[in-house]
């Protein structure tokens, strides 16, 4: 896939995003949902329930990718060995994902987008 257009990315996104929620944590009664906003262009993955003992409560983003113009960026990523890895893997280039979560002086050295 080339740099794409918004739509292409959104799809790509889409697709990445639905397959992290269906893995449930192994502890706990917790359960992960999708969060797609097409409008937006926001998508995340959330946990939430309750930990081991029932007592605590389990609320989190694993992860947030917004599509801005013609770039993905990556706001959260909470997995091992990262989403962005995933998404190279569907064609989306370097050029085109943003790992937002690192200043800007950092993601020059990253090999990914910087803005």
């Amino acid at each position: 896939m080339a740099t794409g257009s918004r739509n292409d990315l959104r799809e790509v996104v889409r697709r990445v995003i639905r397959e992290y929620a269906k893995h449930k944590p192994s502890n706990g009664d917790i359960d992960t949902e999708a969060v797609i906003d097409d409008e937006g262009g926001h998508y995340q993955v959330v946990h939430i329930g309750w930990d081991e003992e029932g007592d605590g409560r389990v609320f989190g983003c694993v992860i947030h990718i917004d599509v801005i113009d013609d770039k993905i960026w990556i706001q959260n990523d909470g997995t091992s060995p990262g989403v962005a890895e995933d998404l190279l893997e569907a064609g989306i280039p370097h050029g085109s994902i943003v790992l937002g979560f690192h200043p800007e002086y950092v993601r020059q050295h990253t090999g990914f987008a910087v803005r």
